[in-house]
């Protein structure tokens, strides 16, 4: 099992890099999150819901996503609350305390799906969440020591150089276990390192030393890896050739779903994107995108707020285009009810009235891949739904995808200015990226596929951990 001293100390990268190194000396891998909170998700082939970092974790070790691979999936829908999902399915809303009532029984959950994966595979490499050091999450804990106590698994805890304090977090974390917990760390992964690994020797040695476990490795920063976020957005943009490029713009939802839908235009060549957040105007832009939400109605009282509806109507004005992705698209039209109060109150409120269709909110989440082809272009399109309304109206009969099943989603305006889906994925495949930035106002975009693009930073990532880490005195060591 990895854990961090830290959220976002590499724990996903670090299994995912591993996966793909077991998988190539042939053994039988598959990742697992026991408990993962993360509004990123990831549609499995039988309509379940899991993390995205869990689904990218399944790519490196070669095998299909599964809803045994993270059992329990925690959305925020506030900060207080998170809609629970159980291997795969939504469950219900709870608040904190709650769902740490409900622990109990999701731990039987996730007992259950890791027996059912170490019964089929060589190796299960487990991933913690956040950092076994919060003592106030010890009681009833799923998702760190609790789980590998229960299953007497062995950890490797990683910790983030780039943040500073490396050796504070990795000495106070082992302050704060149990002498069992203590005992089952069996050594330490430093991560993200930039600089001379020679000024860094004496205090590899120094942790050696005082804690009588081994540093299995230095991982260096890695620039550039276009891999899926579990939650935290990217801020980190690479470099890019001067000229041609279309400018794209996507407000940060408070409750911000699903935001690797952008990852594609965030490595494209001629695209430049920018995250805006509170307190930033909107400046001239060829394309805003408005996300998904896991709070539709909240996250529209907030873009309200900010005063950015008036600059999205003068963008139209001038001829910009907008697009609306899952909770995005319900925001956009005439009417957003709420019948069972799902996000809140009972009540019925008027969207943004730019596309004439309202939006129920029903209990049952939709869950599925689909494929099928842009409207006008005919451009092939890939991806998936994760949402729990239903929306009707005039403006669907001008669809802006037809679905290869015969069905149809999301609208396209008379105008073609303002274009909708419940797709997440839009752009990820190249010739659906290249003709929606055409659309656009990108006279001659250049095909960009990021699925290409994560496979060849799995396989960087991979290499650079056989390189840097002591693979085989860690593999010895856990076994």
């Amino acid at each position: 099992m990895v854990q961090g001293t830290t959220s976002d100390a590499g724990k996903s990268t670090l299994v995912a890099g591993l996966c793909r190194v077991l998988r190539r000396r042939g053994v039988r891998v598959v990742p697992f999150k026991p408990q993962n909170m993360a509004l990123n998700s990831a549609v499995t082939a039988q309509g379940g819901e899991i993390g995205r970092a869990q689904a990218l974790q399944a790519q490196a070790a070669g095998v299909p996503p599964h809803t045994d691979m993270n059992p329990v999936l925690l959305k925020p829908n506030s900060d207080v609350g998170a809609q629970i999902i159980i291997q795969g399915k939504a469950l219900a809303d709870m608040d904190a305390r709650g769902y740490h009532e409900y622990k109990p029984r999701a731990m039987s959950a996730v007992l259950a799906s890791y027996h059912r994966l170490r019964a089929q595979y060589d190796c299960v490499l487990v991933e913690g969440a956040g950092s076994p050091a919060e003592i106030n999450l010890r009681d009833r804990d799923i998702a760190n020591m609790g789980f590998a106590e229960a299953v007497d698994c062995p950890v490797v805890l990683v910790a983030d150089i780039d943040r500073g304090g490396v050796f504070a977090h990795i000495v106070g974390t082992l302050q704060c276990l149990s002498s069992s917990e203590r005992e089952r760390v069996r050594g330490f992964v430093i991560n993200r390192f930039r600089g001379d690994i020679g000024l860094l020797q004496s205090g590899v040695e120094w942790l050696e030393r005082k804690t009588g476990k081994p540093v299995f490795g230095v991982m260096p920063y890695l620039h550039g890896l276009h891999l899926d976020a579990e939650d935290a957005i990217k801020t980190e943009q690479g470099e890019k050739a001067a000229g041609g490029r279309l400018r794209v713009i996507v407000p940060v939802f408070p409750r911000i779903s699903n935001h690797t839908d952008f990852d594609a235009l965030r490595a494209h060549p001629q695209v430049e994107f920018s995250f805006i957040g509170p307190g930033m105007r909107i400046s001239h832009a060829d394309l805003i995108i408005l996300p998904g939400t896991k709070s539709v109605q909240a996250d529209l009282d907030w873009l309200l707020g900010e005063g950015w509806v008036p600059e999205i109507k003068r963008h139209l004005r001038y001829g910009g285009k907008l697009i609306g992705i899952c909770g995005g698209m319900q925001m956009l039209g005439t009417w957003l009810h709420d019948p069972h109060g799902l996000e809140g109150a009972a009540t019925s409120r008027p969207g943004l009235g730019m596309l004439n269709y309202e939006t129920t909110l029903e209990p049952k989440k939709q869950l599925r891949q689909v494929h099928g082809r842009l409207a006008g272009s005919g451009a092939r399109v890939s991806g998936y739904e994760i949402h729990m309304g239903i929306t009707a109206g005039p403006a669907l009969a001008r669809a802006a995808i037809r679905l290869d099943d015969g069905q149809f989603d999301g609208a396209l305006s008379e105008d073609e200015q303002v274009l909708t889906t419940y797709l997440h994925g839009l752009f990820d495949e190249p010739e659906a990226c290249s003709a929606l930035l055409h659309w656009a106002g990108l006279a001659r975009p250049v095909a960009v596929d990021v699925a290409v693009l994560r496979e060849a930073s799995i396989n960087r990532l991979a290499d650079t951990l056989a390189e840097h880490l002591q693979i085989d005195r860690l593999l010895a060591v856990v076994r």
